[in-house]
């Protein structure tokens, strides 16, 4: 049975992460780089707002999928499962699958990640994010 209290938690969580992750994309890819605080505060932002859905997609699979249904395999699937799952368009799906390569490079791949190309994608991570957050609160009120 779906756990609607755990699913609205992590969605209102992810709301929260977004308004703040809007207010440090205010400031400028330098201003960003150049304070310490503000770079660490917009990395894990990004980070916990992907892992968040990544925690919600996996609650609503296991509650939801049947036998035939193959269990993901990695976190991008687990949004491809939603589509499958009718709980999420598949537009909205390929664009959300970018930011687990994001979560991926500030988890994993420190060193090597390169903030710019993050910075700039940003915009559409906070609007993408929005939808997903919708498109979930509207799946929850169908399932009621």
């Amino acid at each position: 049975m779906l756990n609607q209290s755990f699913i609205k938690e992590k969605i209102d969580l992810i709301g929260k992460e977004l308004a703040y992750l809007e207010k440090i994309s205010q400031y400028s890819m330098e201003e960003i780089v150049g304070n310490f605080t503000l770079q660490a505060a917009f990395e894990r932002f990004l980070e916990r707002i992907v892992t968040r859905a990544i925690d919600v997609n996996e609650h609503i699979i296991e509650e939801l999928a049947d036998a035939t249904m193959k269990s993901p395999r990695s976190y991008k699937e687990t949004f491809f499962s939603l589509a499958r799952l009718n709980v999420l368009p598949e537009d909205l799906v390929k664009a959300l699958i970018k930011s687990v390569d994001t979560r991926h490079a500030l988890v994993h791949d420190y060193d090597e990640f390169r903030l710019s190309s993050i910075y700039s994608s940003v915009k559409e991570c906070l609007e993408d994010y929005s939808k997903y957050c919708d498109y979930i609160l509207k799946f929850l009120d169908k399932a009621k």
